[in-house]
């Protein structure tokens, strides 16, 4: 049972910036797309998780997706989203639906009539065959580093994809994915695009490395280091952020505009002091947002840092100033 839930769970993919939003849609644009907006404070929301989750189980040719609304503002104000739960389907990166409400039958409808229909934007299929050398090029751009590979990181379909993802990540080399099983035009299309018959094939900057033994061949000469790009080590990019200023802040938004109470309280504590700070808003990056709280052992936010040291959140704060420790503190006296 629990690994069914798993399984569920996994089948739903989770954005957690507009970046991340627009490459899925870019990586995912043959297939329906459906994108929950949700809120984790309304019930409601937890209940059509639940239903994706059993959508995705009966419809695993479809991607689904739940964003937080309110933590990517951008994608919601771009799309019009005011309420929560709302749905969207998506096919060739545009809108072609829109559901308001927790309606488990209607969305079941919906989705079941996209998956059925094969529905296409108007006019689309006119311009299939002229789009997809824009296409593949803007595919083998998604990301610095871009691998087209047989199923996924979590689970290669070959043992050639297998090697190539281990190698990859034995280097802590960034990179991003495309499963050519979910797109046969993009698998048949690239081999041409390319000149290159077989699968994997990794990219840089939008330019054929080569397949894995091309790989295994930089790997053995120590240049493959020096062509792909590294992933930072989050640990000593988490020190360079904390230590950033001497007073920093990770938030909900900026200094100019909280993006949640708790936030914009703790902003105006830190104003009333004339002390000096520096802000990142978390909801920029969702490495930093999850790697901190592991980082520092502290669950949520807003998060406040004296010379690279944690003070608190929000309530520590204001037991500071109450004291009257807090000046002392963010001047480095105490």
């Amino acid at each position: 049972m629990a690994a069914g839930a798993a399984e569920a769970a996994a089948a739903v993919v989770e954005v957690g910036s507009d970046r991340q939003f627009e490459e899925l849609l870019l990586l995912r644009a043959k297939s329906l797309l459906v994108v929950h907006f949700w809120a984790p404070w309304a019930p409601q929301c937890a209940q059509m998780n639940d239903v994706m989750a059993e959508l995705a189980k009966e419809h695993p040719q479809v991607s689904f997706v739940k964003l937080e609304a309110e933590a990517v503002p951008e994608v919601s104000e771009k799309y019009e989203i005011s309420s929560v739960p709302t749905f969207l389907f998506f096919k060739n990166s545009q809108k072609i639906d829109r559901l308001d409400g927790a309606h488990a039958p209607e969305l079941t409808k919906k989705v079941q009539r996209h998956v059925s229909s094969g529905s296409f934007p108007p006019r689309a299929n006119e311009h299939l065959k002229e789009d997809l050398s824009l296409r593949l090029k803007r595919l083998t751009h998604a990301a610095p580093c871009m691998l087209f590979m047989k199923g996924t990181p979590q689970e290669p379909r070959c043992g050639f994809s297998k090697q190539m993802v281990e190698i990859l990540q034995k280097h802590n080399i960034q990179f991003s994915s495309f499963d050519i099983f979910s797109d046969e035009e993009v698998r048949q299309g690239l081999k041409t695009y390319s000149n290159w018959p077989t699968y994997p094939q990794l990219y840089v900057s939008g330019e054929l490395i080569g397949g894995l033994d091309i790989i295994k061949e930089l790997e053995a000469s120590e240049e493959l280091d020096t062509i792909c790009p590294k992933a930072p080590n989050l640990e000593e990019r988490l020190k360079v952020l904390t230590n950033k200023a001497s007073v920093m802040l990770f938030m909900k938004g900026n200094k100019q505009e909280a993006k949640c109470g708790f936030s914009k309280q703790i902003l105006e504590i830190l104003n009333s002091t004339g002390v000096e700070y520096e802000t990142f808003d978390i909801l920029e990056d969702e490495e930093v947002r999850q790697g901190l709280k592991a980082y520092s052992n502290w669950p949520t936010y807003p998060q406040l840092y004296v010379k690279g040291e944690l003070v608190g959140g929000l309530d520590i704060v204001k037991e500071l100033k109450e004291n009257g420790e807090l000046l002392p503190i963010l001047k480095g006296e105490n």
